[in-house]
């Protein structure tokens, strides 16, 4: 008789599968938009594709972040990394949805340095820009500060802002997941998980969540060490 099946594996293996695909269908997608008349560029139903195609690869790349962390798998890289740079290179993967959807972003940071793994605060970024895209009016702005010994990383919106029972530093743990009103809340379990997992001494990271940017909408903070 065989072995009993670890199913979580199984489950990880078809995960990572489906977000390598995923990734390669996004990469035509975009491809396919830049060849398409202008009309189709902007059409609603085409960013729809893209943005839903979009926000499934990011949930596949967390639960596989999640799933290591939980197997004590998940390795912190942390290097020295150029803010805006960084930050560009985040834009530059959204830019032809945000110029689809007629969006305008704008991007603060001065040249500064921070250290991080720049593969998970990417995951990070992904997720929040999706979802300031769902929520938007018409603009996006992020920006990178230093305050009180941290990098700061902030992306604002000008939608209707945060609801209060999310806003501060109160975040979902395991479990206040909630499959049954399709509340998962998992972007912000696998921000504040990876924001964690950078520390300098003491100070660890943390994510907050408010509606005091400039643009009057939500505002998601990601404070790294």
């Amino acid at each position: 008789m065989s072995d009993k099946i670890d199913f979580s594996t199984v489950i990880a293996s078809a995960v990572h599968d489906m977000k390598n695909s995923l990734g390669m269908l996004l990469h035509s997608v975009d491809q396919l938009r830049a060849e398409l008349p202008a009309e189709i560029q902007h059409s609603q139903r085409f960013n729809t594709l893209q943005y839903e195609a979009q926000r499934v690869h990011g949930d596949l790349v967390q639960l596989l972040s999640i799933y290591r962390l939980d197997q004590n798998t998940l390795t912190l890289n942390v290097e020295e990394q150029n803010v805006r740079d960084f930050l560009e290179e985040q834009l530059a993967r959204h830019q032809p949805l945000l110029d689809g959807m007629g969006l305008t972003v704008t991007l603060e940071c001065d040249d500064q340095e921070g250290y991080f793994d720049s593969n998970l605060i990417a995951g990070i970024l992904t997720n929040t820009i999706n979802n300031a895209l769902r929520y938007t009016s018409q603009r996006i702005h992020l920006s990178a500060r230093h305050e009180e010994q941290y990098l700061v990383i902030s992306i604002q919106d000008d939608g209707q802002g945060f609801p209060e029972h999310m806003r501060g530093e109160a975040l979902p743990d395991q479990g206040t997941v909630n499959f049954s009103n399709g509340s998962t809340q998992l972007g912000l379990f696998f921000a504040d998980q990876v924001a964690r997992l950078h520390h300098q001494g003491e100070k660890r990271g943390f994510i907050r969540l408010n509606n005091t940017g400039t643009l009057g909408g939500g505002n998601f903070e990601v404070w790294l060490p």
